[in-house]
């Protein structure tokens, strides 16, 4: 019976701690962070040139949650203009018509970037915080 107790716990929460309870996996945990993604350090080595940018410094700066939530959502919406502007370009078939197109696309890539992947200081650097 108690073999079967330590198998439903390791199926429903992952691998069996030491003194018998169970650890759930980083997806269900609420001590998930950043650092247990392996997927995280990947993305940050992918996007170092744009994460030096706004990582350098030493002094102080001022950071709010609510400045990277606010910096995901303006990538986002500006990832929606790219897509409109590329729709309107399509349309009008000019070359010129590009250029919205990519400039958007890039501010939208790097406030996501910053937002998803960037530390504190990256974050405030990006709002100009001191």
């Amino acid at each position: 019976m108690r073999f079967m107790k330590t198998m439903h716990k390791q199926f429903a929460y992952g691998r069996v701690t030491g003194n018998g309870g169970a650890e759930p996996p980083f997806f269900f945990s609420t001590k998930a962070t950043k650092s247990n993604i392996p997927m995280h350090a990947t993305l940050r080595k992918l996007f170092a040139p744009i994460l030096d940018i706004f990582e350098q410094g030493d002094g102080p700066y001022v950071y709010r949650p609510s400045h990277r939530k606010i910096l995901i959502a303006v990538g986002a919406l500006f990832f929606i203009l790219s897509l409109i502007s590329l729709y309107f370009s399509m349309i009008a078939g000019g070359s010129g018509a590009f250029v919205p197109v990519v400039v958007f696309f890039v501010v939208s890539l790097v406030c996501l970037v910053v937002g998803g992947l960037g530390t504190e200081r990256a974050v405030a650097k990006i709002w100009g915080s001191k």
